[in-house]
């Protein structure tokens, strides 16, 4: 099955490092394949804007996979749900800090799914980040106008029959893989300064001896002949890791997560290939 059908389909959530806008680069780069594994969820922009028989998205934040599977499994109904929480008088800073603080403390699985959307529309800047303590902690974000994403939901439900989520390990992800299968893996980025570091997406970060096992990993299942397209920082350690990549392509990303609209340069990023040995 071909990876680059050149599709254009939004995420429904707002996501740090979203993949949406360099998706034609990825496109381009995916090898053919009949499964493709995400190890690092993320927005799902890759899985709405790639067209294989079978997907895998995986995740350490079960909150994010909670989610997925809810919306895949419930669809318009759920989506319904969510909708209430962008009606008037939501998005207001009072509103917000109580919603956080009950997504923070509920057990029931469905509504946490449901707040999880109001969180990453009004939050600052659609970011997903923990405490120590593994609680979310993202600041009202001042938006005008919250946009809800129904459209885009309803698009996912309708993509998730051919796909499953799960709450697993980006190494546990590896020692899973099988014939066919193409894993496409955008990890927190190696930070390019200690301010610009937002890897703790969920509990227990992202640090750098995990991008090292990452890129390991990468190059053991190339030899197992499946394929492996990382996404990254263009950094002396990045390249340095991805050092044996059959293909690395550079590109400048426009980055929004500056608050400061000055701040919000380009970006330099890297796709790093492991493709898969041909007998």
């Amino acid at each position: 099955m071909r990876a680059n059908n050149k599709n254009s389909a939004r995420p429904f959530l707002k996501w740090a490092g979203n993949k949406y806008r360099i998706m034609d680069h990825i496109q381009d780069m995916l090898p053919e394949g009949e499964r493709l594994v995400e190890p690092f969820a993320g927005s799902g922009a890759v899985f709405m804007n790639t067209d294989y028989s079978e997907y895998l998205l995986a995740d350490n934040n079960m909150d994010l996979i909670s989610l997925y599977q809810i919306l895949a499994d419930q669809g318009e109904q759920f989506i319904e749900r969510c909708a209430r929480l962008f009606r008037s008088g939501t998005n207001k800073e009072e509103y917000y800090y109580r919603r956080r603080e009950e997504f923070n403390k509920t057990k029931d699985s469905v509504r946490k799914a449901a707040l999880f959307i109001y969180l990453n529309r009004h939050g600052y800047n659609g970011l997903c980040r923990y405490n120590s303590k593994g609680g979310f902690n993202v600041p009202f974000g001042r938006y005008k106008k919250p946009y809800f994403p129904a459209d885009e939901m309803f698009a996912f439900h309708l993509k998730s029959t051919r796909a499953c989520f799960i709450h697993l390990d980006f190494a546990a992800v590896f020692s899973n893989l099988k014939q066919g299968d193409v894993v496409y893996c955008d990890p927190p980025y190696v930070p390019l300064s200690k301010s610009s570091n937002f890897t703790t997406y969920s509990a227990g970060g992202f640090d750098l001896d995990q991008q090292h096992l990452l890129a390991q990993l990468a190059e053991q299942a190339r030899q197992s002949d499946v394929p492996v397209l990382i996404s990254n920082h263009n950094t002396h350690f990045t390249r340095k890791a991805y050092q044996s990549a059959d293909n690395i392509k550079r590109l400048q990303v426009k980055r929004f997560i500056s608050c400061n609209g000055s701040q919000r340069k380009p970006a330099s990023e890297l796709l790093a290939l492991f493709d898969a040995q041909v007998a």
